[in-house]
């Protein structure tokens, strides 16, 4: 019985280190945008895996500087998507990739009069929900105590 809860929170250790942030950078997503040329209040976003597979279908958002979001569109099959910021825009906005759970990507962008300050753009990182890293903490602490009080009697 102990070598099961001692084989039970060895599990419970890896399931935690699979879900830190390490993890999750191993596949992360880092994306880049390009003014389009014939259209110039046109960007054009590329967003790829860090094994350089395209992020397909991933939601992307636009975030005000006030906090309100919406949402752009999906990126194609190549990993992009066209979009116009609003024509009055000003101050830092942010675009978010949404790859889904782990895969996400952030870039803030400066914007002057509607025109995206692409030379000024930075990534930021989220790290992950701390309600996941609490709860594989609490789960590993867990088994590790039964184990204890087993050995015990």
């Amino acid at each position: 019985m102990a070598r099961s809860l001692h084989t039970a929170a060895w599990r419970a250790f890896a399931m935690a280190l699979l879900l830190s942030p390490a993890a999750v950078e191993a596949h992360a997503i880092e994306s880049s945008l390009t003014r389009l040329q014939s259209l110039s209040e046109s960007l054009m976003l590329e967003s790829r895996f860090s094994n350089g597979e395209p992020t397909s279908d991933a939601v992307v958002r636009l975030v005000a500087p006030d906090g309100q979001s919406m949402e752009l569109g999906r990126t194609d099959a190549m990993g992009q998507l066209s979009f116009a910021l609003p024509k009055q825009a000003e101050g830092d906005w942010e675009l978010q990739v949404d790859g889904g759970p782990g895969h996400r990507d952030y870039l803030e962008m400066p914007v002057e009069s509607g025109q995206a300050q692409l030379d000024q753009i930075s990534r930021h990182h989220h790290h992950g929900n701390p309600i996941v890293w609490l709860s594989a903490l609490g789960a590993t602490a867990m088994l590790l105590g039964v184990q204890r009080i087993r050995r015990s009697r």
